[in-house]
């Protein structure tokens, strides 16, 4: 079996949850000993298209027209389009259609969550869904005190600084203006937000926020390699208020790194993230500070170890034996309709 990756753009969302989505599964299916291939002109059994853009139409027609089936990865909703770019919201709608007819031109279409995949349905789609999460890498994101020491040096952070993390991109909908509130009441932390947006694609509230901050918060920009993973298991506390997600990978890399980590109470993380088991989830501005302190200042009970099963959970492994399920069933449909 030979299955053709689809991300249309790769440059272009390299550094967002869609970009790292296509590592994750060529390792998923690596581990399977599925061959892959990114190049749609090539020879190969599936196409699993992940992306949205003008293109992708054309790869589709291009497969259907040499009997491969197709696999749509959702990871794109008109609820997690919105509050994102400049005209986003007026944008939706449109958006949402064109969702709408891409996904439906599938065998059958992989979204990350329970949540999303309700989602999917409420737009009539009558595609097969199947929700499998995006997978995380648990080598990568296990603690490693070199890593932990280089992202320490990197801040120039003292013993005795106590440091809330995020990452994300400059998004409304990520909940950044809330973490820039919550930092203003907890003067007492360092807090910082790993990712970056360009500023001209960007409302101008996000601008503003983002240039005028208080002193206790870092925007760094985007950082990879040992700085974010010692970030991730160095940190005491992943502060993650997303108002809307599919799933958030970035939630999945923290859990991997035996963070206690605080969210915000949205339908995206439910059933598999359960407060005070293996993370805490809070509402409102208050709910977050109050929360948050109780983490950092280990008034309440570590979630850290149960977090690391969930994401253990949903190691590329087990990712890539869900995957070739789906690849197994729309291969024999095929034939039979061949």
């Amino acid at each position: 079996m030979k299955v053709c990756l689809y991300f249309e753009g790769e440059k272009m969302i390299a550094t967002s949850g869609i970009g790292r989505a296509l590592k994750h599964q060529i390792a998923a299916l690596n581990t399977q000993g599925i061959e892959t291939t990114t190049d749609p002109d090539d020879d190969y059994d599936i196409l699993h298209i992940n992306t949205i853009y003008v293109g992708s139409e054309a790869v589709i027609k291009h497969a259907r027209s040499r009997n491969i089936p197709v696999v749509y990865h959702a990871h794109s909703t008109e609820e997690d389009f919105k509050n994102s770019f400049i005209l986003s919201n007026q944008l939706a709608p449109l958006f949402k259609q064109r969702l709408i007819s891409l996904y439906s031109s599938a065998d059958e279409i992989i979204t990350p969550t329970p949540y999303s995949k309700k989602i999917l349905e409420s737009y009539g789609i009558t595609v097969p869904i199947t929700a499998i999460s995006n997978g995380v890498d648990l080598s990568r994101f296990s603690p490693d005190e070199e890593k932990i020491k280089a992202f320490r040096d990197y801040f120039s952070l003292k013993e005795e600084d106590k440091v809330v993390l995020s990452v994300g991109l400059f998004f409304k909908r990520k909940g950044i203006l809330d973490f820039i509130e919550v930092a203003k009441r907890c003067p007492q932390y360092k807090f910082i937000w790993f990712g970056h947006t360009p500023s001209l694609s960007i409302p101008k509230e996000i601008r503003d926020a983002t240039i005028n901050y208080p002193a206790n918060v870092i925007f760094p920009g985007y950082v990879s390699g040992p700085i974010i993973q010692g970030a991730y298991a160095g940190s005491d506390a992943f502060f993650f208020p997303s108002y809307e997600e599919t799933e958030g990978i970035v939630v999945l890399e923290a859990l991997a790194s035996y963070q206690n980590i605080l969210i915000r109470d949205i339908g995206a993380f439910d059933p598999w993230m359960i407060h005070g088991v293996n993370c805490y989830k809070g509402k409102n501005i208050d709910e977050f500070v109050s929360l948050l302190e109780d983490i950092v200042e280990k008034r309440c009970p570590e979630t850290k170890i149960e977090g690391r099963k969930t994401a253990e959970q949903r190691s590329f492994e087990k990712v890539g034996e869900q995957l070739k399920k789906v690849y197994d069933r729309v291969l024999a449909i095929n034939e039979k309709t061949i």
